[in-house]
């Protein structure tokens, strides 16, 4: 795999920029990733959730867990 294709490179490059995390159990969490780490752990800042495209709460910071993503989406992929 190209070094430049790997997802936390891809993920470290977006620090700061919008992005739209989908969970396992169907929640998406959409805001400013502030910081990843290599189990790609999240702090989201300007956090909305949304359940079935419906906004359902507004959080400042929020964390999230690598392990409860199901997949990340990135501006500039």
């Amino acid at each position: 795999m190209e070094s430049n294709r790997r997802p936390l490179k891809s993920l470290l490059k977006n620090l700061n920029n919008v992005v739209q995390v989908k969970l396992k159990n169907d929640l998406e969490y959409k805001g400013r990733m502030v910081q990843c780490d290599s189990y790609m752990n999240l702090i989201m800042d300007h956090a909305t959730e949304h359940r079935g495209g419906e906004l359902t709460a507004n959080y400042g910071y929020i964390f999230v867990r690598g392990n409860n993503i199901l997949y990340i989406t990135v501006p500039n992929a």
